[in-house]
């Protein structure tokens, strides 16, 4: 009797055994499948984080900016733009050789930094002019008047320049371009002050710099004509 009620429980254990075995080996495989998943996981976050670089790398202004490396840009745009306008017009009005040269060099250095700066906004999602981020304003109107810009010359100054010829376009040109250099600088010193990003307060040291020099040269030719 008691071998007759002992067998059947011996029976029962290795049911219970081979049910075990048949469970971890569910669970080992299970374990094997989420290492599989974890390994794809992890390629595509390698993969994620190069193009990341990439992108980074293809950033024409790199690292860190703030709203003043921003303005710097913003406003500076429509400045050069101003500045390689009345370049334009010493072709065929100016009649003295280092207004010409001046007005060539001009125009040479200061259509590629508007591209520049306007890359940059595009890298920073900001808009090329500030005032498409205020919102209520009549860009319409409002984005064609930069008067009140420091340097920048009115419609009448801008017409009064095109309208003038020789000795007297030369004056002009050189007292108007004094003026708008110096704005630039008082632009481009604020923006190394309060800038953020090294590539924006890099190229504002360039515009102190060669505008400045360029005042020089201004200054002297208005000594001599």
């Amino acid at each position: 009797m008691t071998a007759y009620k002992h067998a059947p429980n011996r029976s029962l254990r290795r049911r219970l055994a081979v049910v075990g075995v048949v469970a971890a080996g569910g669970l080992l495989l299970a374990a094997c499948g989420g290492n599989d998943m974890g390994g794809m996981d992890h390629g595509s976050g390698s993969s994620a984080s190069a193009t990341a670089t990439q992108n980074a790398g293809d950033n024409p202004a790199p690292g860190a900016f703030n709203d003043a490396d921003v303005s710097f840009a913003q406003m500076m745009i429509p400045h050069h733009e101003q500045a390689v306008d009345m370049a334009k017009l010493a072709e065929g009005r100016a009649s003295d050789a280092e207004i010409k040269t001046l007005a060539a060099d001009i125009e040479k250095a200061q259509d590629p930094e508007i591209q520049t700066m306007k890359s940059w906004l595009k890298a920073w999602g900001k808009p090329e002019s500030a005032d498409e981020s205020m919102p209520g304003m009549d860009h319409g109107s409002s984005g064609m008047d930069h008067s009140g810009m420091s340097g920048m010359m009115s419609d009448e100054d801008m017409k009064k320049l095109e309208a003038a010829k020789g000795t007297e376009f030369d004056r002009m040109f050189a007292e108007m371009m004094i003026e708008h250099h110096k704005g630039a600088i008082a632009m481009a010193k604020d923006e190394q002050k309060n800038g953020r990003n090294a590539t924006a307060k890099k190229l504002a040291a360039d515009v102190v710099k060669s505008q400045s020099a360029e005042v020089e040269k201004f200054e002297k030719i208005l000594d001599r004509i």
